[in-house]
Formats: structure tokens, C-alpha cells, sequence
């Protein structure tokens, strides 16, 4: 079972790395011996790999250290922290995760290559923030209330984009759908960047995402 200070640390965003700590390596003052590799769960463009580039450049700028960030999405973030859980545990390689992929991947997928709270261990909470209600600018929804009427007049017209099934936004949108009573068509993206083409082109009605804060 996830305990509470690990789930309050995945709630927005966290560094995780396997289960060796990277205290060891900075008593014998050699961190770090190469290069850190930063694993994104998402695509390149969306707002968690923006965020992972802005730290590495920071910790960069700060230490002098040599950043690598890589992006591999898939499998709601599992591919990523697989990943990671089964490198060497010598704090060179972490993983910018999100709630979706720590806390909720155990208790959506049967069987997960991975255990989070033995393999993975957080180090840090980077950023939080809301999920936020997109849709185009030409859009002639102006308001929560002109979504809800116009999906209550036709139920499952309406698109509802996501950056993919079963993360926060995915399950706020359900949770959402069913206190108001309307149906929407759940469109799953690989993550932000990807659906805002579709967004701005009017292909997708409605988009549910996060942005990161402080």
C-alpha cells in the first residue's frame, strides 16, 4: 500500500528513482559519475516534459551537471517507470511521474512489471496543479453550463479529450460526467501536446489536462 507522505509526493509530481538513495553517491563525492538520465512518461511537447526540461536546465545552470532528458510514453506511464525501476540504482536515472502512473497504475492494471513502493523510491515534489477545462477560442461554448446543456441535448456528440485513459483527467472527466448526468465521447491522446492540433482544428470539442504550477 502506498503511504500517505509517498501519495502526497505523487499527487502533482515527483522524482523517482530506484530503491538506492542518492545519499551514498554524495558521501563519497563523486555524483554524479555521468550523465542523469530525466524519463518522461509523456511525449515531447506536453507540459510534464516542459517541466523536466526547465528543472534539468536549472540543475544544470546550478551543478554544472549534465542533463539527458528522454521521453517514452506509453502504457499510462508503466513503459517509464518499468524503465526505471529496473535501472541501476545509482541515482542516474529518474522518472518525472505524476499521480497517474504512481498511485493510480496499481490499482487500474492487474498486473504491472514493477512494484512502486519497493522499486521506486521519491525524492522530490516538483510541481502541482489543477485540471483545467480547454476548448477553442471559436468554440461557442463560453461557460461549464453551455457544456452541460448542449450535452444533455445530445448525449455523446460532444468529444472530450484527455491525455489518455485512466489518468486524473481521464477520471475527473468521468467523475464529472456522471454528477452532472451527460455523456460525452472520451477521445484518449498520448498526452497534451498531441491533442491540441486536434483541439485548435475543431476535430475535438472539449480538452481536460493539467498544468503544472509551483
Amino acid at each position: 500500500m502506498t503511504t500517505p507522505t509517498r501519495r502526497r509526493l505523487a499527487l502533482a509530481g515527483l522524482l523517482a528513482l530506484t530503491a538506492a538513495a542518492m545519499a551514498p553517491a554524495h558521501a563519497q563525492g563523486t555524483y554524479p559519475q555521468r550523465p542523469i538520465r530525466f524519463i518522461v512518461p509523456f511525449p515531447a511537447g506536453g507540459g510534464t516534459d516542459n517541466l523536466t526540461r526547465l528543472v534539468g536546465t536549472k540543475l544544470t545552470e546550478a551543478h554544472g551537471w549534465a542533463i539527458v532528458v528522454e521521453n517514452k510514453p506509453g502504457a499510462g506511464g508503466n513503459l517509464a517507470l518499468d524503465q526505471v525501476a529496473k535501472a541501476p540504482a545509482d541515482g542516474l536515472t529518474l522518472v518525472m511521474a505524476q499521480t497517474d502512473n504512481v498511485v493510480l497504475n496499481p490499482l487500474l492494471y492487474s498486473k504491472l512489471t514493477y512494484n512502486p513502493d519497493k522499486d521506486l523510491r521519491a525524492v522530490a515534489l516538483v510541481a502541482a496543479g489543477p485540471a483545467v477545462l480547454v476548448v477553442n477560442a471559436d468554440s461557442p461554448y463560453k461557460s461549464l453550463d453551455d457544456i452541460i446543456q448542449a450535452a444533455k441535448k445530445e448525449p455523446g456528440r460532444l468529444s472530450f479529450a484527455t491525455p489518455g485513459t485512466g489518468t486524473i483527467s481521464h477520471l475527473i472527466s468521468e467523475a464529472w460526467q456522471k454528477s452532472s448526468n451527460v455523456k460525452f465521447t472520451h477521445v484518449p491522446f498520448r498526452g497534451m501536446a498531441q491533442a491540441m492540433p486536434d483541439l485548435l482544428g475543431g476535430r475535438i470539442d472539449i480538452y481536460m489536462g493539467s498544468i503544472p504550477q509551483r
